[in-house]
């Protein structure tokens, strides 16, 4: 029984290293784009927003589906924040792209899954959706 045991507990010690093993390449990526990138890039604020940017960009709204029907940017398409980089190849590399929540929070995830994956020309609408709507330099 002891001998049993010591495999099992072997195997599951081996097994519980695969995740860290296989996570390697992409803390790695993270480490790489947090030690060169400046400390507000990708950020931008509502107030910045006039009609040239506005009419320059692609908004995504990284909201849930309900929450974009409700109220959203003006010609922004949804993406829900967990689906960026499954849907990578519909975000254009051409152009800069904003993504945006309510306040800023889960638009700041998806925005840095992006850059890590190599979208540098990604940002986030610091404040949201909700900044946006009392900020905004520019509303069609």
């Amino acid at each position: 029984m002891t001998r049993l045991f010591a495999l099992t507990l072997t195997a599951v010690l081996a097994l519980s290293t695969l995740p860290a093993r296989a996570n390697d390449a992409a803390i790695e990526g993270m480490q790489e784009y947090m030690m060169f990138t400046e400390y507000e890039a990708g950020i931008i604020l509502p107030e910045q927003i006039d009609e040239d940017v506005f009419n320059a960009v692609l908004f995504i709204d990284v909201r849930d589906a309900e929450q974009f029907a409700e109220a959203h940017i003006p010609s922004a398409i949804n993406i829900e924040w967990r689906e960026v980089l499954d849907r990578i190849e519909e975000i254009p590399t051409d152009r800069k792209v904003i993504v945006y929540c309510n306040t800023g929070t889960i638009s700041s995830q998806a925005m840095f899954a992006l850059r890590v994956a190599g979208r540098e020309n990604v940002s986030v609408l610091q404040t949201g959706h909700r900044g946006w709507q009392e900020n905004a330099a520019y509303k069609p």
